[in-house]
């Protein structure tokens, strides 16, 4: 079973952006779509060797409107999922999914505002980086805030498609009060709990000004916390934890500044930096450059000295599974020692961003501490092939490796299932018509948990 898990894993890094990404296209001014297909959830009887629900195969419909004017648009996502004569049920003719339209027993009122938001596909106003304001409601896959030291590309699609939820991101620069000075950004990933909340402000203090370089030098404040570290305890059940974090709230601070040296048809170029503060004095500052080069390829490099305990962007794209482990991990003293450390990114991205993928890649540059997930390396791929380039077929593909080296060396353990996380979204369109397979697998308590779906859709 392990060898085909690696060969899986082998084949969705060959084959593939990030895993369900929304786009950012603005749609046409009213148009509604059916989808039917099968989801795949964890809610069959338990495991008496596992102790974790197998899974089991739903029947979904759906029905999502949306209506959009001018820079401003709207959508919702009406889903039911049902059985026919469940084999798990058979007294029951049709077996209704619960968690789409009921909280559950011992909900409180955050968990049904958390699912009422959730049938909100998307609101959006303007577009993140072309706008000075915008608005985008609903999943999105690519929080960051200032260089990504504290977060970057968090995404809080961690349990789709079983769970979905409804975040925002919010962003205004002061041009558009003829104040360039000053920009802002804040985000949420759950509108109904924010739990986890982010804030960057930034000042461009020589904007104007006839400094050459200068005059593009920008320095910012981030603050991103999580209120709730266990919330998803349930949803992620660390097999090492025995109950879910009841501590205080988690808090990154950061200040950051970044100036481009180099804006030309033939490269680009940003040198910047960024310090930074977790709970219980740890602390981290790195420094680093990044840009393109003949507007294809994607480079970026980092020098970083991180104190004893200290997480480099603690809230990544996988926060929300290991969110729990975290923060019981911040809520004691840090020990070890301070170790220097570095991260390297390439990619590329072709025919008017068709076709794109990264690898990012840190580490420290000492031997990792057994038992510390966070002080080995860790990698990242992503890959996306967009519309247009194959007929009818678009797809993302991503895979996620913690704890490099720790299981047995480097490269075996790039392909060895042990902390990995897969993502994969395959569609073909054809007309008004799409077939989507998504497929995301974590390896969690020693095999895959896998969440998955085949659904066909029309729109009109």
């Amino acid at each position: 079973m392990k060898k085909i898990s690696t060969v899986f894993v082998l084949a969705a890094m060959l084959g593939g952006s990030l895993v369900f990404a929304q786009t950012d296209q603005a749609p046409k001014p009213f148009q509604a779509g059916i989808s039917l297909g099968t989801d795949v959830f964890n809610t069959g009887p338990v495991d008496p060797t596992t102790g974790s629900p197998t899974p089991e195969a739903w029947t979904q419909l759906g029905f999502q409107p949306d209506v959009a004017f001018g820079k401003f648009g709207v959508g919702l996502n009406l889903t039911f999922h049902f059985q026919v004569y469940p084999v798990n049920y058979p007294d029951q003719a049709v077996r209704l999914y619960d968690g789409d339209w009921v909280a559950g027993s011992g909900a409180n009122a955050l968990d049904w505002a958390s699912l009422y938001l959730s049938k909100l596909l998307y609101v959006r106003y303007g577009l993140k980086g072309q706008d000075p304001l915008f608005v985008k409601v609903g999943s999105i896959s690519d929080f960051t805030l200032g260089n990504g030291f504290i977060m970057g590309s968090y995404s809080n699609m961690s349990f789709f498609p079983q769970t979905r939820f409804t975040g925002v991101d919010f962003g205004i620069d002061g041009s558009m009060f003829n104040f360039p000075m000053v920009g802002l950004e804040l985000l949420t990933s759950n509108l109904a709990r924010f739990d986890v909340v982010g804030a960057h402000v930034v000042v461009r203090p020589l904007i104007g000004t006839d400094l050459g370089l200068f005059k593009n030098l920008q320095a910012g404040l981030t603050v991103a916390a999580d209120t709730d570290p266990g919330v998803y305890y349930s949803l992620t059940n660390p097999g090492s934890l025995s109950s879910a974090y009841s501590g205080p709230a988690v808090a990154v601070f950061g200040l950051d500044a970044s100036l481009p040296l180099l804006n030309s048809p033939m490269a680009t170029a940003t040198a910047f930096t960024e310090a930074a503060l977790e709970p219980n004095g740890r602390a981290g500052y790195m420094l680093g450059a990044g840009g393109k080069l003949v507007s294809l390829f994607l480079w970026g490099a980092q020098l970083r000295l991180l104190g004893p305990g200290f997480i480099p962007t603690y809230f990544d794209a996988n926060y929300d599974i290991y969110r729990n482990a975290k923060a019981v991990l911040m809520e004691s003293s840090p020990t070890g020692s301070a170790s220097v450390g570095w991260f390297a990114t390439i990619g590329a991205s072709l025919l008017g961003d068709k076709v794109s993928s990264s690898i990012s890649l840190d580490g420290p540059f000492a031997a990792g501490v057994v038992g510390d997930t966070y002080s080995w390396p860790h990698l990242r791929a992503v890959a996306h092939l967009g519309e247009g380039l194959l007929p009818g077929i678009y797809a993302d593909a991503s895979y996620e490796k913690y704890a490099l080296g720790s299981v047995s060396n480097f490269f075996s353990d790039i392909v060895d299932p042990t902390d990995a996380i897969v993502g994969l979204s395959i569609n073909y369109r054809t007309g008004s018509s799409v077939l989507s397979l998504l497929y995301n697998a974590k390896w969690m308590d020693q095999q895959w948990k896998v969440s998955s779906s085949l659904q066909a859709s029309v729109k009109f």
